[in-house]
């Protein structure tokens, strides 16, 4: 089996290349792997080193250096390679996609990620553009992918560029017109956003569809409809923990394998902290998967509570 690693500089608030290189080199090499370092140069790069070494139909372990940016251009070159196994050597800013496992600390630690465990999780398809954890549109799209130019200020990181990106994006305005085809029903109106969930956490800690199954064969969909200014901050509230069915008359949730969203103009999409925009929005199951490869005893599947015996 080859090791791959693809070290974003980019990712995170610093560049972590030399860390990263000094680590893969001391521990693979006292393993005697047959391993490289590539490091990317430019976005999408590390979505065509990944491809290329999937292309060669040889036994791969991918590792992506860096933070869900990274993940999802490494997942989007490797997906459907049946040889190529794919995992994120954590170092980004977010590493939100590893928080749906019981232990996301253990993707900071190489020598954990070379004793591994698989898993074949599903993929989101968003139009020509392939997602691993979260797809959203409207507002939650604007707040997402502003983001990351808030981390750069001082003393904005983490959940606080999240909130003053969400502030700034208010203002600007809630809502927008759109007709949404999801499970045999079509919902034509103004809405504040639609967060499509394969994982379970984006943003830097919202966790929006806590029972979310990225092996399940089916998106968690939450459509949020138009929301007072006023209102935006209790509901978000809610919707980031989780609780939307605390606001049943403007939050709805479906579970399903495709939802199109129609525009009446271009519109904000965020597809893993990467925007798009597009006026006719088709999401779905991709019919690619993808081999996940994480610490081995970790697990990522919801515990039910045991039923107590009379």
């Amino acid at each position: 089996m080859k090791h791959l690693f693809i070290i974003n500089p980019a990712a995170g608030s610093r560049d972590r290349t030399r860390d990263y290189s000094t680590a893969i080199h001391e521990i693979c090499h006292g393993r005697d792997l047959d391993y490289r370092i590539e490091v990317s140069s430019a976005p999408g790069e590390c979505t065509r080193i990944a491809r290329e070494a999937a292309k060669t139909g040889e036994e791969y372990r991918i590792y992506a250096c860096g933070g869900d940016g990274t993940l999802n251009e490494v997942v989007a070159g490797a997906a459907g390679f049946p040889n190529a196994a794919v995992t994120v050597f954590s170092g980004g800013s977010g590493n939100d996609f590893v928080k749906l496992f019981n232990e996301p600390q253990a993707f900071f630690d190489l020598e954990r990620l070379l004793d591994a465990e698989e898993a074949e999780f599903d993929l989101i398809r968003c139009n020509g553009d392939l997602s691993m954890n979260i797809c959203s549109v409207g507002l939650d799209a604007r707040i997402g992918t502003d983001v990351a130019s808030y981390k750069r200020l001082p003393l904005l990181h983490g959940m606080r560029a999240y909130v003053a990106s969400t502030v700034v994006n208010v203002i600007r305005g809630v809502s927008e017109h759109y007709v949404i085809e999801v499970n045999g029903e079509t919902i034509d109106g103004e809405q504040t956003m639609v967060c499509v969930c394969n994982g379970r956490f984006y943003g830097g800690g919202f966790n929006p569809v806590p029972t979310a199954d990225p092996a399940d064969g089916l998106l968690d969909v939450l459509v949020v409809t138009k929301v007072s200014r006023l209102k935006v901050a209790q509901v978000v509230g809610k919707y980031k923990d989780g609780k939307y069915a605390d606001f049943p008359d403007l939050i709805r949730h479906f579970r399903t394998d495709r939802i199109r969203i129609r525009c009446d103009k271009p519109t904000a999409i965020n597809l893993d902290g990467e925007l798009r925009t597009d006026t006719d929005i088709d999401i779905r199951v991709a019919d690619e998967k993808i081999r996940f490869f994480y610490p081995k005893g970790l697990t990522w599947k919801i515990v039910e509570p045991a039923l107590s015996r009379v």
